[in-house]
């Protein structure tokens, strides 16, 4: 069998739908998954413009950590997660995950469990800007 983690990153640059599908597919997988995170115009308030996202120097290796335990728990065949940096538009995809399990369910579970602990145990912070000149840090220690 394949290592399950295929594709796995924190970039600057766009991130690719295509990319990451091709990555996770595999003949035999019955259940694939994809989350697509983007940017909203609202969060809490209207007016959002933008949002600058920003890693932590160990990002990288706790998405390592929470990708391996995913993958241990939910008996997955294939797995990529990818995660902006920088500024990313309104509309830009800040966050990818998809997940490839033998069943459906497997898929959905995985994924979902792996896009939590990703928001939730990987040190990339969310730098909020809005129309209006204000600015906002979420998600802060």
């Amino acid at each position: 069998m394949a290592e399950p983690t295929v594709l796995l990153d924190i970039r600057e640059q766009p991130l690719d739908v295509a990319e990451v599908m091709a990555a996770v597919a595999d003949p035999t997988a019955g259940g694939t998954t994809l989350f697509s995170g983007t940017v909203r115009d609202h969060d809490g308030r209207d007016g959002v413009t933008h949002l600058e996202y920003s890693a932590h120097p160990q990002a990288r290796a706790e998405l390592e950590r929470v990708v391996a335990e995913v993958v241990e728990e939910y008996d997955v065949i294939r797995v990529a997660a990818l995660h902006r940096v920088g500024r990313v538009a309104v509309g830009e995809t800040a966050v990818l995950v998809a997940v490839a399990t033998a069943h459906r369910d497997q898929a959905f579970a995985a994924s979902r469990a792996l896009i939590d602990r990703l928001k939730a145990q990987v040190p990339i912070w969310k730098h909020q800007h809005f129309a209006d000149g204000s600015e906002e840090w979420v998600g802060l220690p």
